[in-house]
């Protein structure tokens, strides 16, 4: 699979509007400012295909990017704030519409924030695909952001804030910064598709 190879396809704003799954797709799934667009970007091998904001909550659409035969979908984050109630629950009808639509999910990559607890939003959408029956891995991004010992103990930590939900994924450190646990999110990709 030739990561170089990934175009921006379309955004959707609406669940009506999405297209018809003909792909298998790969999610990527997590609160605002974890850091989806950056670990795509990373992943893709590209500074800007997906767009980066430091402001929490820009990323207001699913975003359809294609590599070979493959969809990577960057859903938007969940859990801040200060987005207007009717925005919260256009996405959460967006959200809902995109998973219960009969689609090719493969997996669901959800990010967490390595330097903090799994908040209660992770929690919920982590049993959410777990009700669903869509496989995830868990993600801790920014983990560049940790020394060798805040490290260990966050991973430590993460398994007893995630519980169940841990013995039922693969957990990977990443940095977009460095690299770490790019390859192998790449390998997992790979060997879905």
């Amino acid at each position: 699979m030739n990561f170089n190879n990934a175009q921006f396809e379309k955004s959707f704003g609406a669940s009506q509007q999405l297209n018809t799954s003909d792909l298998p797709e790969i999610c990527f799934s997590g609160r605002s400012n974890v850091g989806k667009s950056s670990l795509i970007n990373r992943i893709l091998g590209r500074k800007a295909i997906a767009r980066v904001s430091s402001k929490p909550g820009k990323t207001v659409t699913i975003n359809f990017y294609r590599v070979d035969n493959v969809r990577l979908v960057d859903l938007p984050g969940y859990g801040y704030a200060k987005v207007a109630y009717s925005e919260k629950e256009r996405w959460a009808e967006l959200m809902e519409g995109y998973f219960s639509s009969g689609r090719n999910i493969k997996m669901v990559f959800q990010l967490i924030d390595m330097r903090h607890p799994a908040t209660d939003f992770d929690l919920d959408m982590l049993d959410f695909l777990s009700q669903m029956g869509i496989p995830y891995t868990v993600i801790l991004t920014k983990s560049d952001k940790l020394n060798k010992n805040e490290t260990e103990k966050r991973l430590n930590l993460i398994y007893d804030e995630l519980g169940d939900f841990a013995e039922n994924s693969q957990i990977i450190p990443f940095s977009a910064q460095n690299g770490q646990g790019c390859e192998q999110i790449r390998e997992i990709i790979e060997s879905l598709v």
